[in-house]
């Protein structure tokens, strides 16, 4: 009995000790689920959207020193933008007319260092990306996408073209409701949190709700297809590509993108700058491709990717080529905008730019879009 007792202990013992190694084993794994599970909690929302880089995999682009962006005759903000500041929980303004800086402020302890996360102002950045290695030749839009991605040749995507991806015309079926638990949007972010594979994850859909080509549905994973698509193209990952082609030439500072667990980038979503930073990127656009005097995107680009040109509802915000355009667009009005409240609104009639992180629980409740394309605009008109 002495002895089987001893070796019960023994066993318990060893068991002890794998699940302590397992655990020791998958401790970051795990880290960054609980991260994922706590990232839009109502104290921890500001400091996490400035600190990515603690919760998820990631890799800096080679860093850039340009030009800094010369300061301008400061213009006051209209009255009622203190009340939209506290409403929208708003981080950070920086506002550009004639690429100087006309205001420049900062909320909820933030600092102009932060590497504030875009969301999906990454995908207008691709976007960007996109337009300079289609000029060279790389890819061409009307092919499809296997063509580029081999993986997706049995996939939803079969078939689909480039422009498709780029215009979300893919006629992928998926549920991107961030507030759904059980959304394929939020099963996506447990796969980076569980450093899985995006790759793998998108090949897998299987199910189309709409014709490709007919009807724009916004689906997040048509971008991470496009960034399947660039490096298909160019045997080169993306954070190379943007650093050489794009945020190295417009001289973007400190910069990270998060990955998953293969070191894919998080194009959808993942890039992190400074507010600085994506106002230089609005500045690049309102410029028609051009920053200190160097052509960086081609122009014909900027002109067909920013306008209305994806098949969106009557009524409804229209949509480019990864690029926003109010329902009521005026002449050069775009925007890159992502969940939360990050934006870059560009009005390139005024010249003007206005970039916003923000950390913005409520950005879905009815009239919040409505109302802060009106203030853009006023404060646009005030400079």
């Amino acid at each position: 009995m002495v002895k089987w007792i001893q070796r019960l202990g023994l066993a318990i013992l060893a068991v002890a000790v794998v699940a302590a190694l397992a655990a020791l084993w998958k401790r970051e794994e795990i880290t960054r689920l609980l991260a994922v599970n706590s990232l839009f909690a109502p104290d921890r929302i500001v400091a996490n959207f400035s600190n990515m880089d603690r919760a998820f995999l990631n890799v800096p682009l080679s860093q850039a020193s340009g030009t800094r962006l010369p300061d301008g005759s400061p213009v006051p903000l209209p009255d009622g933008t203190e009340k939209w500041i506290a409403d929208r929980s708003i981080t950070s303004i920086v506002v550009l007319k004639d690429g100087k800086v006309t205001h420049e402020s900062y909320y909820l302890d933030t600092q102009p260092g932060d590497l504030r996360i875009s969301w999906s102002v990454a995908k207008s950045f691709l976007s960007l990306l996109t337009g300079i290695l289609v000029d060279e030749g790389a890819l061409t839009l009307s092919d499809p996408v296997e063509k580029y991605a081999p993986p997706l040749a049995n996939s939803a995507y079969a078939g689909v073209s480039v422009q498709d991806i780029l215009q979300m015309e893919s006629g992928v079926a998926f549920d991107e409701d961030y507030f759904n638990p059980d959304s394929d949007i939020n099963r996506m972010g447990r796969v980076i949190a569980l450093g899985g594979a995006l790759d793998d994850f998108t090949a897998d859909l299987s199910v189309r709700d709409r014709v490709p080509g007919a009807a724009m549905k916004y689906v997040s994973m048509d971008t991470h297809v496009l960034g399947m698509v660039l490096r298909g193209a160019t045997d080169r990952s993306i954070p190379d590509l943007m650093a050489e082609k794009l945020t190295g030439p417009m001289g973007i500072g400190a910069a990270t993108y998060l990955t998953d667990g293969e070191g894919v980038a998080f194009v959808l979503g993942g890039l992190n700058m400074t507010t600085r930073d994506y106002a230089r990127m609005g500045l690049l656009v309102a410029q028609g491709g051009q920053l200190d005097g160097r052509q960086i995107v081609p122009e014909d680009w900027i002109n067909i990717s920013t306008v209305p040109s994806a098949l969106t509802e009557v009524g409804r915000m229209r949509y480019g080529y990864q690029w926003w355009m109010p329902a009521d667009v005026r002449a050069g009005e775009i925007m890159a905008q992502g969940v939360y409240g990050q934006f870059v609104y560009i009005d390139r009639a005024r010249n003007v730019v206005i970039a916003v992180n923000a950390a913005d629980r409520a950005f879905r409740e009815p009239g919040v879009s409505e109302s802060t394309i009106e203030m853009f605009r006023r404060i646009a008109a005030a400079q």
